[in-house]
């Protein structure tokens, strides 16, 4: 099983999780988060570190959520690995929590 970033993270991305991640499995693109579903080893450290609460077990993705599994996997191939943490954009808490972002979704 691996864990998977949800829709929540876009625009947010806040990058505690990358911090505690000792597989480096977080890619970053424009405006998102995406763990590599080869390379995580469902520590669960993530999880818990996520403001947003956009990180969950494969097996326990909220509804209509499922598809982010593939958006994972799709876009870690593409993105570049980030082992350090940045700053969340200006505008995060402000996105934090509103319905319908994956229209948003920079990739």
């Amino acid at each position: 099983m691996t864990f998977v970033v949800t829709e929540n993270c876009i625009k947010c991305k806040y990058m505690d999780c990358v911090e505690v991640c000792p597989v480096d499995c977080f890619h970053e693109g424009p405006n998102f988060l995406t763990i590599d579903p080869e390379e995580c080893i469902d520590c669960t450290l993530c999880e818990p570190e996520c403001p947003a609460e956009a990180i969950y077990p494969e097996d326990d993705l909220p509804e209509g959520q499922e598809n982010f599994i593939e958006i994972n996997a799709e876009l870690s191939l593409i993105w570049p690995v980030i082992t350090e943490a940045k700053a969340p954009p200006e505008d995060a808490a402000e996105w934090d929590g509103k319905p319908d972002k994956l229209k948003l979704l920079e990739r």
